[in-house]
Formats: structure tokens, sequence, C-alpha cells
């Protein structure tokens, strides 16, 4: 075990101790299980990574890349 300071400000501090006392725990072992509880809820998930920007299908190109040009100007058949 590895020894840390860490700063609280009073009312949280104050809040922390009356818990100990009533549990009759030190601090330190209240901390380290509240760590381990915040540890828990965000562990690391290779599986869910940060997602990448949205991908839609829109359907198949019904005009080849070659004529898109002409396509865009030409009149449309479309109601």
């Amino acid at each position: 075990m590895e020894k840390m300071q860490i700063l609280f400000p009073e009312p949280q501090l104050h809040r922390l101790r009356s818990m100990a006392r009533r549990q009759d725990r030190p601090v330190s072992e209240l901390v380290r299980a509240a760590v381990d509880t915040w540890l828990t809820l965000h562990e690391f998930d290779p599986a869910a990574q940060e997602e990448g920007p949205p991908v839609y299908s829109c359907g198949e190109l019904l005009t080849p890349a070659s004529s898109l040009r002409e396509a865009a100007y030409e009149e449309s058949s479309l109601p």
C-alpha cells in the first residue's frame, strides 16, 4: 500500500469523519471503498470505445461516377 495526501473541503471532510464514526471504520477505509466503487463504474472496456460519426446507407448509386456531372444538369424526370 502506498501513502497519498488528499485535500478535502471542510464540509466534505466533516461528513466523511461523521460517517466513519457511525460505522466504526477508519476514514481511509471509506475512501478506498468509494474509489473502488467509482473505478468499477468507470472501468475501461476496449469493446466500448468511443463511437465514430454515424454512417448512413442510402442505397445504390444509380448513376455511374463518370456521368454525375451530366446527370446533375439534365432535367429530372421525377415529379
